[in-house]
């Protein structure tokens, strides 16, 4: 029998991406579906909440945006308050400068698609030597991105014809977090990054409170792991 053509880079790295996203198509399935009802809720046709989770794209800001188109004109208030919820993606970039280096084309779309869920795959994922790293990290941040667009756009136009209570939805976000951290504490031979970053994560929200606390944090976590990244890196090699 005649050898069979190789799989194209592309393809093989779609179809071991996608399985990784499975647990945040189930999470922003319901999301977005119910960011698009309350969208349709505001009075807003199904083109708003479509077009700002394709070009926002940031979960939580959509939301808060969502009041401010309804409010009066202050663009700085806008921009202040968009940096002041996104803030923790600065973080995000400074841990995967090394991962993003040789993506070539890609790196503009796979930093502007880096949402928490993606990056939390990006960063961690173990992909098999014969997959594209590059291709592996575009398709994630595609299939997560189409999973929020699409829901955003079919719970708008729903909205419209059927009224929903949307109250509690909001949890599956909080769920699906813990699936994520707890698949990676089983993936850990040694917990001692998660076991850091839930000590300073409660410290902090200790300190600072439930409001404030974000920020505090990532600049603790970041600030810790990258003083012990050799120590963690020894032990791991062990």
């Amino acid at each position: 029998m005649p050898d069979s053509k190789p799989q194209h880079p592309a393809l093989r790295a779609l179809s071991v991406a996608f399985p990784h996203t499975l647990p945040i198509l189930a999470g922003f399935a319901f999301l977005g579906f119910a960011y698009g009802l309350y969208m349709s809720a505001l009075g807003f046709s199904f083109l708003y909440p479509t077009l700002m989770a394709l070009c926002i794209y940031g979960g939580s800001l959509e939301f808060v945006a969502a009041e401010m188109l309804l409010g009066s004109f202050a663009p700085l208030s806008a921009l202040l308050a968009s940096l002041m919820i996104q803030a923790r993606h600065l973080f995000y970039g400074i841990a995967m400068l090394e991962k993003f280096k040789g993506t070539g084309r890609k790196k503009p779309y796979l930093i502007f698609g880096m949402c928490d869920e993606t990056f939390s795959i990006n960063y961690s994922a173990v992909i098999p030597p014969d997959v594209d790293r590059g291709w592996f990290m575009f398709f994630v941040t595609l299939l997560n991105q189409s999973y929020w667009v699409l829901s955003a756009m079919l719970g708008s136009i729903v909205g419209d014809v059927i009224p929903f209570n949307t109250e509690g939805l909001d949890f599956v976000m909080t769920a699906m977090f813990v699936v994520i951290f707890l698949d990676e504490w089983k993936k850990e031979k040694q917990h001692i990054s998660a076991l850091l970053g839930l000590g300073i994560s409660a410290l902090c929200l200790a300190l600072f409170g439930a409001t404030n606390f974000m920020l505090p944090t990532m600049v603790c976590i970041l600030a810790v792991l990258t003083a012990l990244r050799p120590a963690l890196k020894r032990r791991e090699t062990r």
